[in-house]
């Protein structure tokens, strides 16, 4: 059944009158966008009413189409999204032009169901990803240890990681915030979350959900991770039983030969990395490129990244994943900023990069049969996001094409579920 007989069923069943003439609604995502990051919660909002969009792959950086219809007309235009109205005869002109380039056409069926790990304990810092969820109306409901340990991972199609430490060693934030209040209410909240939960330990806790995280991928999940759950994530991983945490953190001694104990088999994007193991480093190891980077500090147009560009008709799921107005990103920094290009296993794609150096920026690599994408830094908007500064403020935002990469990733499920069903 073809895409418009499938958008006029659909309509039929929501009750909502199907037009007579076959007139298109383009939403484009290039500089004549007047709300990017909202124009991605207009076609999730599409995709809620069982209504397929098309994704136009390097059509106008990404554009959207979706068979004509007021009501969704009337939602780009509450939202600020810029949207228009066209004929059946420029629609095929636009899949014409697709069919002569380097662009093609995903279809987008259904709204992926969205998962966000966060702690309930408010810490003093934000999460980018649920920013740009709230900020372009895309519901997601949060969990946390208790839910990813039942199995509650297997009722959502993607999954977010942020600003978490899978080690068990808070953050390595010990040297410059223990006497601060929040770090002992951070540290009290997650040892008795461990002992809650039938844990000796919060490394043990958190190794136990890492491996769900990894078990959730293999089965065919989504993973999106930023800043330190990138790294702390695998390193986790690649740790399993063995004792990689200073008793500094929980009361015994690491094991001594941890690093040599490391299995590289298990982690997912990083290999033959060096752990950092000096409690009072605020370093987890060198897959981070934030101890070098630190050089640059005072001059942020140092740590911009080149996105890629992938072949749309046969590499799809890379070029969505870069789908932007622009191809070169201001880059931020993170807990972790970036990835060291020796580190990262040979069978991860390589998505984004600072030219001319070592770091890597933007990842993605699949695992069983699911997938992931990393993303180094904490918040595309704040070159060097402290602790406990305030929230950025996506309205002034409203065109970030670093905010953008994370929203492609959001919209990525929905087109591989149509892939699977062929």
């Amino acid at each position: 059944m073809s895409t418009k007989r499938l958008y006029c069923l659909f309509l039929i069943l929501l009750g909502l009158p199907v037009l007579a003439r076959a007139d298109y609604l383009l939403i484009p995502m290039d500089l004549a966008q007047n709300n990017h990051l909202k124009a991605y919660g207009v076609a999730f909002w599409t995709l809620e009413r069982e209504v397929p969009v098309e994704w136009l792959l390097n059509y106008r950086a990404g554009s959207f189409l979706v068979n004509y219809h007021d009501l969704i007309a009337r939602e780009a235009q509450i939202r600020g999204v810029t949207a228009q109205r066209i004929s059946a005869a420029d629609a095929a002109s636009i899949y014409a032009e697709i069919d002569a380039g380097n662009m093609d056409v995903v279809l987008l069926e259904k709204a992926p169901r969205i998962a966000v790990y966060t702690p309930p304990d408010t810490p003093p810092w934000d999460d980018a990803v649920t920013l740009v969820l709230e900020y372009a109306e895309i519901d997601y409901e949060p969990l946390f240890n208790q839910e990813v340990l039942r199995g509650d991972l297997s009722q959502y199609d993607w999954l977010h990681l942020h600003h978490e430490d899978f080690t068990g060693q808070f953050g390595k934030f010990y040297a410059s915030f223990s006497q601060q209040p929040w770090y002992r209410e951070h540290v009290a909240f997650y040892e008795a979350e461990a002992a809650r939960l039938g844990y000796d330990k919060v490394s043990e806790m958190k190794k136990a959900v890492a491996q769900e995280i990894r078990a959730y991928v293999e089965r065919g999940g989504f993973l999106f991770a930023m800043c330190s759950a990138t790294e702390t994530l695998d390193i986790a991983l690649a740790a399993g039983d063995v004792d990689i945490v200073h008793q500094l953190f929980d009361g015994d001694p690491a094991d001594p030969q941890a690093q040599e104990k490391l299995d590289f088999s298990r982690s997912m994007a990083f290999e033959n990395f060096t752990l950092e193991t000096n409690p009072l480093v605020y370093s987890y190891s060198d897959i981070d490129t934030t101890p070098q980077r630190m050089t640059d500090i005072r001059n942020p147009e140092a740590h911009a990244f080149t996105l890629f560009e992938f072949s749309a008709k046969h590499d799809p799921v890379p070029t969505m994943l870069t789908q932007n107005h622009i191809n070169i990103v201001n880059g931020f920094m993170g807990q972790t900023t970036g990835f060291n290009r020796h580190v990262i296993k040979d069978a991860v794609v390589i998505l984004g990069e600072v030219e001319g150096g070592d770091e890597v920026k933007y990842i993605h690599g699949q695992v069983g049969q699911g997938t992931f994408t990393f993303y180094g830094g904490h918040d595309p908007e704040d070159f060097m996001h402290m602790v406990g500064d305030p929230p950025t403020n996506l309205a002034l935002y409203p065109n970030s094409p670093g905010y953008r990469l994370i929203l492609n990733n959001i919209l990525f499920p929905a087109a591989e579920k149509q892939e699977r069903k062929t």
